[in-house]
């Protein structure tokens, strides 16, 4: 009978809250970017299709801040009951993001109550947008303070470290770990890529029911060529962050790209499977593309794992997820780009219907690439919770019932994402947007044209 394992307990009841979290603080930080972006449309075109895009958006986006406070605070209660040890330890030093991710969330919630409910009552419209820009900013401020907090569990620094303790704490130092640059720009940029997919999915299902309106055009454009030009940043900032990991975490590359040994001109290996030599079989390798990616330059040197502690080693499952995250990142890449040609050429149609079912795969596939992104993330920083000061199994709690909450967990989630898919729904599909731009006496003086 295999013993009870608060560590492997504790993982879990972690990985799911953090799973099922990261969704609604996906939404949470890219959906206000985008209801700004069509607001500011509406008002500099003085077209009503993208100010009603905006209202009903934000809308929806009220429904996912409502679930993404309760999954928060679960993710705050169990840093203290499931890593007490970590807390203690480390609690010094990161306390002030945490403060001021919460202060970052009251910011945004009191200017989304006033945002919402001020609609119409301004006779200026830009007055009313400028109410929804502290929405956007706190929004991803606190994406921004907590994604410092595992920048610096992925490299600690502002501090002493002496006897299991931590001393001498310069907070801002703390905050200003070599991660997170990278990881914070990551972060953000991909929250606003899938969101952008997200509800360029919403606009595609619309049209592919039948649904010809200018209005869905008008949003599925948008949500495009906004996914565009988030793609193309997180690309540039994935880069950078391959030359983070080979100058601070030279073991997560190494294990994510099955590099045993340090040489120049290293591949980059794509697939395959390892034998019991550590011998990557049936891989593609791509010629120089490891040391490009972790140094800038075909000759450069990358370090391998065979010159690091064996049990420093992460998990070598984690090539698999990099291998997986970067298949979604090509599938969003070309739906991205067939829509956009479809766009420019004279006799291209990008609301085709093969097009739209693409574009309706790309949302799930951006979720789970931010999910995979995630459990890479942490699963390559493994065994360590703390990198280089303590491991994931010193930190976590002794407790004998983290099985019981992982139940409780479970179900609690369950019911909140089954309640707010209907919610969701239900709200959209009792009300259509040409529906409602009848009741509100809009017109489509445009003719279908889009803009």
């Amino acid at each position: 009978m295999t013993s009870y394992d608060p560590v492997m307990f504790s993982r879990m009841l972690t990985s799911l809250t953090l799973g099922f979290h990261i969704i609604f603080a996906t939404i949470g930080v890219g959906v206000p970017l985008m209801i700004a972006l069509a607001e500011w449309i509406g008002i500099k075109r003085g077209d009503a299709h993208y100010l009603l895009l905006a209202r009903r958006w934000a809308r929806g986006f009220v429904i996912t801040v409502a679930v993404g406070v309760v999954t928060g605070t679960a993710i705050g209660l169990q840093l203290s009951l499931l890593w007490p040890s970590f807390m203690r330890v480390a609690g010094q030093a990161i306390a002030l993001p945490l403060f001021l991710e919460t202060f970052a969330f009251f910011f945004e919630a009191i200017f989304l109550g006033i945002y919402l409910y001020t609609w119409d009552r301004f006779k200026s419209r830009t007055a009313h947008f400028w109410l929804l820009v502290p929405v956007v900013i706190g929004s991803s401020a606190s994406a921004f303070f907590i994604t410092i907090v595992n920048a610096f569990m992925n490299y600690p620094v502002g501090f002493t470290y002496t006897d299991g303790k931590i001393t001498d704490v310069n907070p801002i130092a703390a905050m200003l770990s070599p991660a997170m640059p990278t990881k914070v720009a990551h972060v953000l940029s991909s929250a606003y890529l899938t969101c952008a997919l997200v509800l360029a999915a919403v606009s595609a299902w619309s049209l592919l029911k039948g649904r010809d309106h200018v209005y869905y055009k008008k949003a599925l454009k948008l949500t495009m060529v906004s996914a565009f030009v988030f793609l193309v940043s997180t690309a540039v900032i994935g880069d950078l962050s391959g030359k983070y990991l080979a100058k601070y975490q030279p073991e997560k590359l190494a294990a994510m790209e099955w590099h045993f040994e340090t040489q120049s001109h290293a591949p980059l290996v794509f697939g395959g499977v390892l034998d019991e030599n550590n011998e990557v079989r049936y891989g593609l390798h791509l010629p120089n593309a490891l040391s490009v990616l972790a140094h800038g330059y075909p000759s450069a040197t990358v370090i391998g794992l065979n010159d690091i502690p064996k049990d420093e080693h992460p998990p070598l499952y984690i090539h698999y997820l990099f291998d997986i995250k970067m298949g979604y990142v090509g599938y969003m890449t070309l739906v991205v780009l067939l829509f956009l040609i479809a766009m420019r050429l004279r006799r291209g149609n990008p609301y085709a219907k093969w097009l739209l079912r693409l574009i309706i795969v790309a949302a799930p596939v951006a979720m789970l690439t931010i999910e995979h992104g995630w459990i890479f993330s942490e699963v390559g920083r493994q065994p360590w919770i703390l990198r280089g000061l303590m491991r994931t199994s010193e930190g976590a709690t002794t407790s004998e019932h983290v099985d019981t909450m992982l139940i409780v967990f479970s179900l609690l989630y369950l019911v909140l994402g089954i309640t707010s898919v209907r919610v969701l729904t239900r709200m959209f599909r009792s009300n259509r947007a040409e529906d409602e731009m009848v009741a509100r006496g809009m017109e489509e003086e445009e003719g279908g044209a889009i803009r």
